[in-house]
């Protein structure tokens, strides 16, 4: 999968298929993208090829421990963030910013306590009222192991 910035000046490509896709519905989240959620496609930064300058930017989250949002230093988008958890080793990338972003529904709605009430989710969707307690259940065995090694390396 390749995705980009809007100006073109930052390119990249998923080498890998993602772990997860997250649907975010939190208050954060809404704020941050001026829409009523977000879709994070979860996956090793190490399988992201990036052409072109990123730049850094830390943020307030809910947690309170921040996140730092790639972005283009050009057009400004946002292309992925890094949560505390991992830090940089994963990346949560901006589904919207992929060239075919039809390639990555979610596969789980987080935050629903705070999702807009006019948003209507499939009635099979994985729904947690704030994140799940555990990958497991949730993300595939395959993503799982992946996440594992991620975290070991």
């Amino acid at each position: 999968m390749e995705g980009r910035c809007t100006c073109g000046a930052v390119r990249y490509r998923l080498t890998a298929a993602p772990m997860i896709v997250h649907c975010c519905h939190c208050r954060w989240c809404q704020r941050e993208t001026g829409s009523a959620f977000v879709i994070n496609a979860v996956i090793e930064s190490d399988r992201i090829e990036v052409e072109g300058a990123l730049d850094h930017v830390m943020t307030p989250s809910e947690s309170g421990r921040g996140q730092e949002i790639v972005r283009c230093p050009t057009c400004r988008i946002a292309l992925w963030s890094h949560y505390p958890s991992a830090g940089r080793r994963s990346s949560f990338v901006r589904v919207g910013t992929l060239d075919d972003p039809d390639q990555c529904p979610p596969d789980v709605h987080i935050f629903t306590r705070s999702k807009q009430p006019w948003v209507v989710l499939p009635d099979d969707a994985k729904v947690f009222p704030d994140f799940y307690p555990s990958p497991q259940g949730v993300w595939r065995d395959d993503a799982r192991r992946r996440r594992q090694a991620m975290m070991a390396g």
